[in-house]
């Protein structure tokens, strides 16, 4: 047996079976799952076009908030490449200054280096010189005392000249001939520059005296020496003379 029993809604549960007969009954209306096919697209429609809106409503909002992120961006990027060029640059300008620093010093170090050379062999030439000229006066010192001793004085001329007398009369020694020329009082300074600037042979003065001690006495040979020894012959000049004699 079916049941018939109305539902809330007043409505048979079998709706497309109505009780036949029943006079003036409406046709139900349709379970909302009998209506999907109109309300889903309908839905469907709204909530694209709400979200159209909102879509709408954030892509102008967000449209300047990121033109902004990319000026700042772009601004960021235009100060590290602007910090990166002035690093650049600065590190450039040391190194160019380092170098002109260093150029500098060493230009600077090459010319002490060339101004003491300059000075050092200046100063070797300088002393080079002095030195020259030290050495021309002591030449020319020596030369004037040389020529004034070659000169002497008057005091030596006259032992000289002497000196040339004793000559003349008889054989001396060299040794007689200082002594003889003291014994005249002449200082044995002046005797001895006087005898050593006579033109004389003392071989021959040797000679000379034992012909003469031969003309007075006789003597030996050994003894005629021994008497030219005495007389301040050397023993070469005394053997000399005597042999001149023949002995």
């Amino acid at each position: 047996m079916t049941d018939n029993t109305p539902t809330p809604s007043g409505y048979p549960e079998n709706p497309e079976n109505p009780e036949p007969g029943v006079a003036g009954a409406e046709k139900p209306a349709r379970r909302w799952y009998q209506k999907k096919r109109f309300l889903i697209p309908t839905g469907i429609v709204l909530v694209l076009l709400i979200a159209g809106i909102a879509g709408g409503g954030r892509d102008e909002d967000a449209a300047p908030v990121s033109a902004d992120a990319t000026a700042q961006s772009e601004e960021t990027v235009s100060a590290a490449e602007a910090s990166a060029s002035a690093a650049a640059k600065s590190s450039a300008e040391a190194a160019a200054a380092a170098e002109a620093s260093a150029e500098a010093a060493a230009a600077a170090e090459a010319e002490a280096k060339a101004q003491a050379e300059a000075e050092a062999k200046a100063a070797e030439e300088s002393a080079a010189a002095a030195k020259a000229a030290e050495e021309a006066k002591a030449a020319e010192e020596a030369a004037a005392a040389e020529a004034a001793a070659e000169a002497g004085t008057v005091s030596q001329q006259n032992a000289l000249r002497a000196a040339e007398n004793y000559l003349e009369f008889t054989a001396f020694s060299r040794p007689g001939l200082i002594q003889q020329l003291e014994y005249e009082e002449y200082s044995t300074e002046d005797a001895t520059w006087a005898v050593d600037r006579v033109t004389v042979d003392w071989n021959e003065q040797a000679a000379e005296s034992a012909k003469n001690y031969l003309e007075f006495t006789a003597f030996s040979r050994q003894g005629l020496i021994d008497q030219l020894l005495f007389e301040g012959f050397t023993p070469e000049q005394a053997e000399y003379g005597v042999s001149q004699t023949g002995l």
